[in-house]
């Protein structure tokens, strides 16, 4: 049983006001195999304190500086890469291959692209005679989640102190431990004390005093649309900035000029990845309702391909998933399935229960509903498990028509035989991102998205500039005075 017991706090390992402990969950075998403590209000306050504090100092250093400092961590997380992905496949329930290469990956990417980013960016410039001034925002608190954990903490805090700011730092509760090796590689790269700063704990408690802190300049949010609301309001009385990226039901449109078993096939398989437990998963298929037959087919072959293994298979590759995170998400994932079958939506594979010779763990069989339509409960709550809902449509404009009804906006997927086709499609999708014919991820590019998905950007010079203030410097260049 591994014991992280303290929380980060001013550059040293500290014991929590409050002792308060709780179980980690390996969800593969449904038995503890970490213990965490969670915070109070109090070791909040310990830790803006010395995030402001130590803002004073780091605000005012330079980009060399902050390079250096970047480059140190680089080094130090590929040292640590390994232990990272192991601890993500053991808490999250990824799969080796996938914690290896992706979920411990990304962090390596968001790292490489601010540093890319701070190398260039013009942090001031004159028009006319004022000075457009870019600073850092402040002390700033992430709450992250546990889907893809190290993402999301990576992707805000590495941008952060690129800019400049200092930060509070409260990762999900249900898989904490990838965090705390996070803040290892910030201290062994001589991350200055009070800069980056760890606190485990709940929403209610510890996301309650972070969002609500009057020292703490802006909040940085991953998670349900329903927590991230709860952010919100619990910062409007201070008036600071807040960033949320939030749930999906992102709509994957295949136009009827593609290839129905290959887009289909690749639909499946990308909706099943991470057990589909991803906010901009591709988890509403829309096909032609003329080849909605071929569509289903497809779809069941593909399903009844991707296999339920331990994490811990040493030799499994795409195509394999493992458990969901926890039996809150299992038995929440199992309800909607049934939802769906009670609703009269065709069951093409999957269902309800654990895959066939497995009893225990919080695995879901692959699961895809054909006949579907969209005000079904499954075309319109997130499920955030490893089922995919199919939708028939009529004509182009039905496709994006349905597509835009929802109160998400994260994501979308076009599949067809022709680009300009797939980019007309793409241009009245109301979401954040597009991906065309199978486009993957983007560090360079802006993640988020629009309506109840969320509000900023992240990744990329979009999200490096959600951590900067802009100041207007008048007469920064002086007026020359008039020849006699």
């Amino acid at each position: 049983m591994q014991e992280r017991l303290q929380f980060y706090i001013d550059g040293k390992w500290v014991d929590p006001v409050t002792p308060k402990a709780i179980d980690v969950i390996n969800p593969a075998t449904e038995e503890a195999f970490a213990r965490v403590s969670l915070g109070s209000k109090a070791d909040v306050d310990k830790a803006v304190k010395a995030a402001r504090r130590a803002f004073e100092s780091f605000s005012r250093t330079t980009r060399e500086e902050r390079l250096a400092l970047l480059e140190k961590i680089i080094a130090v997380y590929k040292g640590k890469y390994q232990e990272i992905a192991e601890a993500i496949s053991l808490e999250m329930g990824a799969p080796l291959w996938l914690s290896k290469a992706a979920q411990a990956g990304t962090g390596l990417g968001h790292l490489t692209e601010t540093l890319k980013i701070l190398k260039d960016y013009k942090f001031e410039e004159t028009r006319g005679n004022t000075a457009i001034v870019k600073e850092p925002v402040g002390v700033c608190g992430f709450i992250t989640p546990w889907n893809w954990p190290i993402n999301q903490i990576v992707c805000k805090v590495a941008p952060a102190l690129a800019a400049g700011c200092t930060i509070i730092l409260k990762p999900s509760e249900v898989a904490p431990m990838n965090a705390l090796l996070f803040a290892d590689v910030l201290h062994e790269a001589g991350v200055p004390p009070g800069v980056f700063n760890l606190i485990n704990g709940d929403g209610p408690t510890v996301g309650e005093a972070m969002s609500s802190h009057p020292g703490i300049d802006m909040m940085s949010f991953t998670g349900s649309t329903r927590a991230g609301i709860a952010v919100a309001k619990a910062a409007a009385d201070t008036v600071k900035r807040v960033a949320q990226e939030l749930g999906g039901k992102s709509a994957n449109i295949v136009l009827d000029d593609a290839d129905i078993a290959k887009a289909v096939s690749s639909g499946v398989t990308s909706m099943m990845v991470n057990s589909g437990q991803s906010c901009n998963a591709p988890s509403r298929m829309f096909v032609p309702r003329s080849q909605n037959d071929a569509a289903i087919a497809a779809a069941k072959a593909a399903a009844e391909k991707v296999k339920c293994i331990d994490p811990k298979t040493a030799d499994a590759g795409p195509g394999t998933i493992g458990p969901v995170v926890s039996e809150v998400q299992y038995n929440k994932i199992q309800a909607l399935i049934q939802k769906g079958i009670d609703e009269g939506a065709t069951l093409v594979a999957g269902g309800p229960g654990r895959p066939e010779n497995m009893n225990r763990g919080y695995y879901v069989r692959p699961t895809v509903f054909a006949n579907v339509t969209n005000d079904m409960t499954i075309a319109r709550e997130e499920i955030f498990g490893p089922v995919l809902t199919m939708l028939a449509y009529d004509t182009e404009e039905d496709a994006i028509a349905q597509a835009n009804d929802t109160v998400y906006g994260l994501s979308g997927y076009v599949q067809s035989g022709s680009i300009d086709r797939a980019r007309s499609v793409a241009s009245r999708l109301r979401t954040g991102n597009v991906h065309l014919n199978g486009a993957g991820p983007d560090f360079g590019a802006p993640f988020g998205g629009y309506k109840q998905s969320g509000n900023g950007r992240e990744w990329g010079e979009h999200g490096f500039e959600e951590f900067l203030e802009t100041k207007a410097v008048m007469g920064w260049v002086p007026r020359q005075p008039k020849a006699a």
